[in-house]
């Protein structure tokens, strides 16, 4: 497995194994700590984010396709992600959890498709099945293990550290996301016109 499908894979450990630890308490906040807070609010909220990174996902895919800058994309729209912990913390009625989860939407629209793509032309020829399979199990039993334990946190600590601590495991998630951009600075030296090619020397450095 090639340094790059690693630093992929570990980001995104710490980004959705930490939103993980918020699924199963997101609706009870909203309900119980938010004017305006309905179960119906909750629900728009989520209908929102989706919404949002559907719209903007598309042609953001088709303008990164045809430029050098998926990196620096996928930073700033994990960075995005991560700023929505925080701003929970701060919400005092449903219209700020509306926001965020605008900004949220706005965020994975940016970094989903650069995330697939630069996924995609460094998997390993004939590991393929395997590293997808790997990602997909890694990261679904961290966000199983997450749900419960964000559920005791919030029962026992409190929502606003249960934020807290999705928003740093989330940004931790973003930095390791600098250390492909130091790759792609190394790619760009490397004097051969075909990407996947170059990308693969690359990861041997």
């Amino acid at each position: 497995m090639n340094r790059a499908i690693k630093l992929l894979m570990i980001s995104d450990i710490f980004v959705l194994t930490g939103l993980g630890l918020i699924q199963p308490i997101l609706a009870i906040f909203i309900k119980e700590n938010l004017a305006g807070g309905t179960i119906f609010a909750a629900g728009l909220a989520s209908a929102l984010f989706l919404l949002t990174k559907s719209i903007f996902q598309l042609p953001f895919s088709r303008y990164v396709d045809s430029h050098d800058e998926k990196v620096r994309w996928l930073i700033i729209g994990t960075f995005l992600i991560s700023a929505v912990p925080f701003i929970y913390i701060f919400a005092k009625d449903v219209r700020m959890i509306y926001i965020a989860e605008f900004i949220h939407g706005i965020g994975s629209g940016l970094a989903y498709p650069t995330w697939m793509g630069l996924w995609s032309t460094n998997l390993d020829k004939n590991h393929e099945s395997f590293e997808w399979a790997l990602y997909s199990t890694v990261v679904g039993l961290g966000v199983a293990a997450t749900a419960a334990i964000g559920a005791a946190i919030a029962n026992f600590v409190g929502f606003k550290l249960t934020f807290v601590i999705v928003g740093l495991m989330s940004l931790v998630g973003c930095f390791i996301l600098f250390w492909l951009e130091r790759k792609k600075e190394r790619l760009a030296k490397v004097n051969i016109s075909h990407y996947h090619r170059r990308s693969k020397i690359v990861n041997r450095i």
